[in-house]
């Protein structure tokens, strides 16, 4: 029976590996998911905070049009003469112009 006991090696320093391991997985976690997670919802924040009325924008169900008007919730938009719609704000994804410009296709005209 002592000889089992002496030739068990001692499983302290495979603890500590393990618990190393853990934390790294961990520290990547954070760094790859988490964190550009927040910063990308602190963006979308900043963004509703600095609506303006008259900036055309997109929801995020993919609806374009101009703002009307904008309450402390909830915002008026026109998408067409005379039609209005009321949307949360934070229904609104993006600003229309900077999708626009980025999508438009190149002139393709050949002589």
């Amino acid at each position: 029976m002592l000889t089992v006991l002496l030739q068990a090696t001692p499983g302290g320093a495979n603890l500590y590996s393990n618990f190393l391991f853990i934390g790294l997985i961990i520290l990547v976690f954070y760094f790859f998911m988490v964190r550009p997670q927040q910063k990308k919802a602190k963006d979308q924040k900043k963004f509703r905070e600095e609506l303006k009325r008259g900036m055309n924008v997109v929801t995020i169900g993919g609806l374009h049009g101009r703002l009307l008007s904008i309450d402390d919730d909830t915002v008026w938009i026109e998408v067409d003469k005379g039609i209005k719609l009321k949307f949360d704000k934070v229904a609104i994804a993006v600003e229309a112009t900077s999708r626009v410009n980025a999508n438009t296709p190149a002139d393709t005209t050949t002589t």
